[in-house]
């Protein structure tokens, strides 16, 4: 009798969340470090190599550091980072939904690091990777870079499993759905008179750079109005489809709703326009109780805690507003934990298996 030939062993997946990350601890040595690793990306500071280490060099890291600590210590939690610790929410609430795939966290930048999440990968011989960039819209700077980096953290393994990244989920309707329940909550109770959707900013070059047809990108006023083959990669395009979506759904009028970009850094010039900018032009409108969501984040972070619910709401009522509140990004909502499962198990085309 002629033995059968043993099957080959199923294929071992994992599933790593990526953020952007986070310092250690809002002290001004920690975040230094952080600072150094995060603009040192050439897919962040995207200048010739000598111009990025004199900028960093000189001009932020004397003085940044120490601004940006202070500002950390404001939104701190007794568990740490707010995006860390709520980033491992996530991890743990998506981990109870796959059972026994391994959901995996690495930050960026920082810790927990991409090598360590390279060494558990290893240690559990996984075959197959599903990359979440926990980034809803599309950026060289953030999900371009996670992905390079986690591809760069195997270069010199001599096995290297398969990568599949999620997609941008902007137009997820489980993103979408969790965002405006967020955002219908809040606006019942704050009754607001106005609703902005700020979303973190970026280098005009950087949009431009991803329209291959290097003839769409801000060539009219309205080229992020309609998604077309030039704009399908385009961060700000994506952005206001955010929007378009988000506000069909929450039933807003034109009037009742704007669109800005918050968190630019340096004379570069940047995607506009621009919140703090608008923010004056609200006020200046009449408007007295804004109500501020941040579709392109999905955990709370500094961006949100500190510089919109603290720094904006304080520019705003100094021109002349009445208040500000803070949307919640999705976090550990439960139904932005269905909506994760369902990215990763799409993206992993049926091949995890069904827990419980």
């Amino acid at each position: 009798m002629t033995a059968l030939a043993s099957l080959p062993p199923p294929k071992r997946t994992a599933v790593v969340l990526m953020n952007i990350g986070s310092p250690e601890a809002p002290e001004t040595g920690p975040v230094r470090t952080y600072l150094r690793e995060f603009l040192s990306d050439p897919r962040v500071i995207d200048i010739p190599a000598v111009a990025r280490w004199l900028l960093l060099n000189l001009v932020i890291l004397p003085t940044r550091p120490s601004k940006s600590a202070a500002a950390y210590r404001k939104v701190w939690r007794k568990e740490g980072s707010p995006l860390v610790y709520f980033s491992e929410r996530q991890r743990a609430l998506l981990q109870e939904k796959l059972g026994a795939t391994p959901v995996i966290l690495a930050m960026r930048y920082g810790k927990p690091s991409i090598p360590e999440a390279v060494a558990r990968l290893k240690r559990e011989s996984i075959d197959q990777i599903i990359l979440v960039p926990l980034y809803p819209q599309y950026s060289s700077a953030a999900t371009g870079s996670s992905i390079e980096a986690l591809n760069a953290a195997f270069a010199q393994e001599a096995f290297v499993p398969s990568v599949t990244a999620v997609p941008p989920f902007w137009d997820d309707a489980g993103f979408l759905d969790t965002f405006v329940a967020h955002i219908a909550e809040a606006k019942a109770a704050f009754k607001p008179d106005h609703v902005l959707f700020s979303y973190h900013g970026l280098p005009m070059r950087q949009v431009k750079a991803c329209d291959a047809s290097g003839a769409h990108c801000f060539a009219s006023a309205n080229c992020c109005d309609v998604q077309v083959p030039a704009n399908h990669a385009c961060y700000r395009a994506q952005s206001f489809a955010t929007t378009r979506a988000l506000a069909a759904k929450l039933g807003l009028t034109a009037d009742a709703h704007s669109t800005s970009f918050q968190s630019r850094l340096g004379r570069t010039p940047w995607i506009q326009p621009f919140t703090d900018v608008h923010l004056d032009e609200l006020a200046a409108k009449g408007v007295k109780r804004l109500l501020i969501a941040c579709p392109s984040f999905v955990t709370d972070c500094l961006e949100t805690l500190e510089e919109i619910s603290i720094r904006a709401k304080e520019q705003f009522v100094a021109k002349g507003g009445e208040d500000v509140q803070l949307v919640p990004c999705l976090n550990d909502d439960p139904r932005w934990i269905s909506a994760l499962e369902g990215l990763v198990r799409r993206a992993a085309g049926g091949t995890l298996p069904v827990s419980g």
